[in-house]
């Protein structure tokens, strides 16, 4: 509190003299004139303290002398129309000064638009690693994570008093999890309550979960007010540094939260901005400390705010051949997409438990829903890398992949959420929960980007992938692509074999005598439908680990 009544006194100072007239009129009663400026100096010094006070206070803007551009132009314009004379004229070339100054910070976007870019530039890559067959992704959509959470709110006391903060999916103790606080739901409720009683935990994997509600006392929130809200909190601890995003609950691996916010400086001139660190609150006691990005704790996923990587996306899609170029040619331009779950963004997790945000890129044309790429940017240091995709085909974007969810759903009206592009079984694909018009899960789809036509949906992700598997195989997609696993062969007996009809095709299962089942569809090898038990057979295969392996190829002993 000393930093902004210091800052605000020197600020009330320096205005009050160059606003208030100092020149002595000749034909005025000196004594007289000179008493009535001392007293418009004091109440001008008073007004402006006190105009600063709640100004810094309430915005919680950072206190930088940056941050007075707009006020240095009132406050010189006011003193150039008051004063007379000589005085005049120093004040209207202060006046000129600060517009110059004006300038340059209203047109810093302009100039800044190829190092906003440069800084923002990604590494590029063809295509994302495969997907790892054996690991169940964090497919709980937010909204229905919120819907159980709400239902759970009977295990909050004093249950009146508060209502649902921002969902964040962490990794804790091995599990992907969504962490939501419990948040004051006004000011009164705030004046009463005085402080939040906890925070709801949630699987982000399995649907079938249920919200725990977890007690641990919390002050600083960013529902409290005054100078227990978290955020202005923060700002008191550190007046001058430069915030950017929403402040967020993390949790440690013993459960106890902690209030995170990413922090940077700007590109140039108040303008662009690129993170260095986050500030890290204890809601209990109010205890902060900053961290560089490269000492962030180890318990921390979302170090770089979704906000932040929003923005860095934007840098990378727009300014690619700076700002004129952004607004009029638009070459080379794409454009992030706005589907992600939180700040147009979307959070998951590879395979080491890494979190990333994804975002899949556009054109900025109309009615086109081509993808021209996606990026996944970590979460803990902010570096992001670009895939293209194959450059051969034309991928759809999340958009197109959410109105084919619509128009299958049509007469239910169900509608898809959280879209993410993962490599499976070589093919890039779009995996994307289903909701019912009141948020509840009722399916996983699943839609090559490559090829729409292919598509399926089951109750879990699991479940989906294996149909998904089946559909590929008949539908000419590319199970024999670049999936993780390993092409293999073995030689074998059929000891057992079962056909199912699919479409116009027929997909055979048939077991091996080292007790390994494997599956290939007849659109693929068309002579699999003459299989019986005791053929030799030669398979290539994709070792993924699953019960029954998806073979690229089989050659009958004796048929061929």
């Amino acid at each position: 509190m000393g930093n902004i009544l210091l800052f605000s006194l020197i600020i009330g100072i320096v205005s009050a003299i160059i606003l208030v007239p100092v020149y002595k009129s000749k034909k005025s009663n000196k004594k007289e004139e000179k008493s009535l400026k001392i007293s418009a100096m004091i109440v001008a010094i008073v007004l402006l303290i006190l105009i600063m006070f709640a100004f810094y206070y309430l915005s919680n803007l950072d206190r930088n002398l940056s941050s007075l551009w707009l006020f240095v132009i009132i406050i010189t314009a006011g003193g150039a129309v008051l004063a007379s004379g000589k005085e005049r004229l120093i004040k209207a070339v202060l006046l000129i000064g600060s517009l110059i100054l004006g300038a340059y910070f209203l047109t810093a976007g302009i100039f800044n638009a190829d190092e906003k870019y440069e800084l923002a530039k990604m590494e590029e890559k063809v295509e994302i690693k495969p997907f790892d067959e054996k690991v169940t992704p964090a497919s709980v959509p937010p909204q229905f994570a919120r819907n159980k959470m709400r239902k759970a709110f009977g295990q909050v006391p004093n249950t009146s008093y508060y209502e649902l903060g921002n969902l964040q999916i962490q990794k804790v103790n091995g599990e992907y999890v969504y962490i939501a606080p419990v948040e004051f739901s006004g000011f009164f409720k705030w004046w009463n309550g005085e402080e939040i009683p906890g925070y709801f935990i949630l699987s982000a994997t399995d649907s079938t979960a249920n919200p725990k509600f977890m007690k641990e006392e919390m002050i600083y929130t960013p529902s409290s007010y005054f100078n227990k809200n978290v955020e202005r909190h923060i700002r008191m601890q550190y007046p001058k540094h430069i915030f950017y995003g929403d402040a967020y609950l993390e949790i440690d691996d013993e459960g106890k939260p902690y209030y995170i916010r990413s922090f940077g400086e700007f590109i140039s001139a108040r303008n662009g901005f690129t993170v260095k660190g986050l500030v890290v609150v204890d809601p209990k006691n109010g205890k902060t400390k900053a961290y560089n990005l490269a000492d962030v704790p180890e318990f921390i996923d979302g170090a770089v705010s979704p906000e932040v990587v929003s923005l860095q996306n934007s840098y990378f899609g727009n300014y690619v051949h700076g700002f004129w170029n952004s607004i009029f040619g638009k070459s080379d331009v794409k454009l992030p997409s706005d589907e992600g779950t939180v700040a147009n963004v979307t959070p998951i997790f590879n395979e080491d438990g890494e979190m990333y945000y994804f975002t899949d890129f556009t054109s900025p044309k109309e009615g086109v829903d081509s993808m021209l790429g996606y990026s996944l940017t970590n979460s803990r240091t902010g570096i992001a890398t670009y895939y293209t995709g194959n450059l051969e085909e034309s991928y759809m974007d999340s958009q197109g992949a959410l109105q084919i969810i619509e128009k299958k759903f049509i007469e239910k009206k169900w509608h898809g959420e959280m879209s993410v592009l993962y490599n499976f079984y070589g093919e890039a694909s779009w995996l994307t929960p289903v909701l019912d018009s009141n948020g509840f899960l009722q399916n996983y789809f699943i839609v090559s980007a490559a090829n729409p036509e292919i598509s399926v949906y089951g109750i879990t992700p699991n479940e989906a992938l294996k149909q998904y598997k089946t559909a590929l195989q008949r539908g000419g997609g590319t199970v024999d692509g670049s999936s993780k696993a390993d092409d293999r062969k073995i030689n074998g007996t059929v000891i057992r074999v079962y056909k199912e009809k699919a479409g116009d095709f027929t997909v055979v299962s048939f077991l091996l005598d080292n007790h390994q089942s494997y599956m290939i569809s007849s659109e693929k090898n068309p002579k699999s439908i003459y299989l019986k038990e005791g053929d030799k057979v030669n398979v290539t295969y994709l070792a993924t680990g699953e019960d029954f392996l998806p073979a690229k190829d089989l050659v009958i002993e004796g048929l061929e």
